[in-house]
């Protein structure tokens, strides 16, 4: 199987579609990547901006490009040296548009008797598939229509049943009347059309998440894989494509026996699986993949440039804003809990109707779902350890449901149980849900740790702690992904190298939060310090970005406002605290002050981040646009167009003169290209890794490794070292040899200064010749 020296993902969407992308090889093939790493290629929802609403595996996409430019993109990387990475979806398919969804419109036209109607995960027990798209409004039934043969309800369209149309006798009906009006026409129908909120707690198909438009299918039988993977695994079979980045594979019934099922139809392909590893967790033993998608790398490498110290003063400043507040583990769990009862209540009653023999099972399966430590399980082959610690957890929590938790702790434990893969599949969607997209809004502590797979209840990472975790990524999947920003992080990697450095002024920052929330104040004290962090960290903004960033951000943590039920009042007010920003010349320079203070110690922070992900065991992922500094926040603010033709021309300068620190991004770019070239140029340099330590007063501030040729030299705790005067006389021992600096041309041998080789970027690296 070949393994990509590096990768480079690519958003690709109508608004940048395959011949465009073609059209930026010669600048990643410049860049230093081996393989474009690209968003889902397959037909989407029409207008979908990011591929993962699939309505059509047969095909490419025609939004994109369709099959000839596909051709065109393969074609031009392959011109230029380069391979395709691809991210498929097997989990769910989009609904939105029943139209563009031939196999969703045979299952609404036929009904369970579809030949279609197996490929989705649909509950056919409650009788008529429960659609929930209609408004609020209390005749919305009224606005329906039958036009050319078919039921509309405004700009959306669905089939008719035989022998259903307005005037006909349905088979079957007993009193063989026509059907003369709208309503009977739609009550004749394999789906019913509710108003939307009845979504969330009586939905019978499985959901990715909470989202109703995108229904779950059945990719653990043959014939629902081989039918939704057909058009996948042809381009692998004709050298179009090298690897596949697997989506939500823990929403599967079975996803180790989906992956070696998709090894062996692929057998030449580098597979990685975008599964999301709570801290000290592994991946399954017996997955047949290269790794992960990078998620655990990236909180390794962040908590690496926090300091720990500042802790005990970030709890005291939360408490100030907010007042006393549950603990992580208390949060966690009640944010769970909310969602598994909440949103997610469809997807709970489809679990009690399957124990519905047991008292009491439907609040012991929420509790359950809140208590489980990890995404999921995977029974019969692991995870049997993190199913007894949830059920002891709950045991502690509910004593009341005791009886009720023990009969479903039999039930639990039997893989062959459908109650056991149901539960298992469920896990995942209450753990995201209840973490990512809630508990993160609402632990507002430091959230540059509320990042996908992190941990925001710890507080940076040992210089030790870090190289014991690349020594065991080295030695378990040295092939999987590393990566600091992707199209599901809260916030871009420069945003998060800028606010660490609030870790290393504790006091200057309480002092400065007081003054800003005095001056534009937030009744919710908690959101008031995620948006001032927020500020600090993407300072310069658009207005417009900040604006709905934080509208988003607030209606995800529910806690003064939500997406059902918008506080009007909060939201105003929150905006109001937005405009003042911009529009109080004194707020406005504080805030500029301060920004500009801090963004140097952010640079430096960034690039050390960006080396030290670059080079450490894995292989690199470099995320659209983010070569250059990048103030991205989360989705749809981190897929904003590139301007490559920028990128193309700062590369091409790039020559014997190394590039200032500066505004401009182009250090980064800098680090970013030597390292990836090196990587692709001399890759073995990067098979070993050994852990090297600095001699003198600032041995602290520097992480540095050996991966068998290639030395990585990174400053951490920027804001630390200055005020202790800098790197006085530490150095660095260096195997015997002669070395250069890829990043500056300068050659070592014997002990290395760190002053003098630290002198001009806060990074090196070092190759043997």
């Amino acid at each position: 199987m070949p393994v990509p020296r590096s990768t480079y993902r690519v958003q690709v969407s109508p608004t940048f579609e395959l011949w465009q992308t073609a059209a930026i090889a010669p600048y990643l093939a410049d860049l230093g990547v081996s393989h474009l790493y690209s968003a889902p290629l397959l037909q989407a929802t029409p207008g979908s901006q990011h591929g993962y609403d699939v309505v059509d595996p047969t095909r490419t996409s025609e939004q994109l490009g369709g099959a000839a430019g596909r051709r065109a993109l393969v074609g031009a990387l392959h011109t230029h040296g380069l391979g395709l990475v691809l991210d498929i979806v097997p989990n769910h398919m989009g609904i939105a548009d029943a139209a563009a969804n031939p196999w969703w419109w045979d299952v609404l036209m036929l009904g369970p008797q579809s030949a279609y109607a197996r490929y989705f995960d649909i509950d056919w027990s409650r009788g008529r598939l429960l659609l929930p798209v209609l408004g609020d409004g209390p005749d919305e039934l009224h606005q329906l229509r039958v036009e050319d043969g078919e039921l509309r309800y405004y700009d959306q369209r669905f089939p008719l049943a035989a022998g259903t149309g307005a005037g006909a006798v349905p088979s079957g009906s007993a009193s063989q009347a026509p059907l003369r009006t709208v309503r009977q026409v739609h009550d004749h129908q394999h789906y019913e059309l509710v108003p939307w909120r009845r979504g969330n707690s009586e939905v019978n198909y499985r959901r990715f998440f909470a989202v109703s438009t995108l229904a779950g299918i059945r990719v653990e039988e043959p014939e629902v894989f081989r039918a939704s993977h057909r058009e996948i695994l042809a381009w692998a079979t004709v050298g179009e494509l090298d690897g596949l980045r697997i989506d939500h594979p823990d929403g599967l019934a079975d996803p180790t026996g989906y992956l070696t099922w998709l090894a062996t139809a692929a057998p030449n392909t580098w597979l990685v699986a975008e599964k999301v590893l709570e801290p000290g967790e592994e991946l399954p033993s017996g997955w047949p993949i290269a790794g992960d998608t990078g998620y655990s790398a990236l909180s390794t490498v962040d908590g690496l440039f926090v300091d720990s110290a500042a802790e005990t003063a970030f709890d005291a400043l939360q408490e100030e804003l907010a007042g006393p507040a549950p603990t992580w583990p208390d949060l966690v769990h009640d944010c769970k809990l909310d969602v598994a009862t909440g949103m997610e209540r469809a997807e709970l009653h489809r679990l009690h109707r399957l124990a519905a023999d047991i008292p009491d099972s439907e609040p012991a399966l929420a509790e359950l779902l809140a208590c489980f430590p990890v995404y999921r399980s995977y029974l019969p082959h692991s995870g049997a350890d993190h199913l007894g610690a949830a059920i002891a957890e709950a045991r502690r929590r509910r004593p009341d449901l005791l009886p009720a938790i023990e009969a479903l702790t039999i039930r639990l434990s039997n893989p062959a149980d459908e109650l056991t893969t149901r539960f298992q599949q469920q896990t995942g969607a209450v753990m995201a849900k209840g973490v990512e997209d809630t508990a993160y809004y609402r632990y507002t502590r430091f959230v540059a740790a509320n990042e996908v797979g992190g941990d925001p209840s710890r507080f940076g990472l040992s210089v030790a702690e870090f190289h014991d975790a690349a020594l065991r990524r080295l030695t378990a999947h040295p092939a999987g992904m590393t990566t600091l920003s992707t199209h599901d992080t809260k916030r871009g990697e420069d945003v998060r190298a800028r606010l660490a450095v609030l870790a290393e002024m504790p006091a200057e920052w309480a002092d400065t939060v007081r003054r800003w929330s005095g001056a534009a104040p937030l009744p919710d004290g908690a959101f008031a310090h995620l948006l001032w962090q927020t500020v600090v960290g993407v300072w310069p903004i658009e207005p417009e970005r900040l604006h709905g960033y934080l509208e988003k951000a607030a209606r995800e943590a529910r806690s003064s406002t939500s997406w059902d039920e918008p506080n009007t009042a909060f939201e105003r007010t929150l905006h109001a605290v937005v405009d003042r920003i911009y529009a109080d010349p004194e707020l406005r320079g504080q805030v500029s002050e301060f920004a500009d203070r801090i963004t140097p110690y952010g640079w430096s922070n960034s690039l050390s981040a960006k080396l030290v992900q670059l080079t450490m065991p894995g292989v690199p992922d470099v995320y659209q646009g983010t070569e250059l500094w990048d103030n991205s926040l989360v989705d749809p603010d981190n897929r904003r167009p590139v301007d490559f033709g920028l990128r193309a021309r700062m590369l091409a300068e790039i020559g014997a003169t190394p590039p200032a620190v500066d505004g401009s991004g182009a250090a980064k770019l800098l680090v970013v290209t030597r390292a990836l070239r090196l990587r692709r140029d001399r890759p073995e340099l990067f098979s070993e890794y050994r852990p090297v330590y600095a001699d003198g007063p600032a041995g602290g501030h520097v992480v540095a490794f050996d991966r068998g040729g290639a030395l990585t030299v990174a400053t951490r705790l920027p804001v630390g070292l200055a005020d202790s005067g800098g790197w006085s006389k530490t150095s660095l021992p260096l195997p015997p040899g002669d070395w250069t600096d890829v990043l500056t041309g300068a050659t070592y041998h014997g002990g290395l200064v760190l002053a003098d080789l630290l002198g001009r970027y806060p990074v090196a690296l070092l190759a043997t010749q």
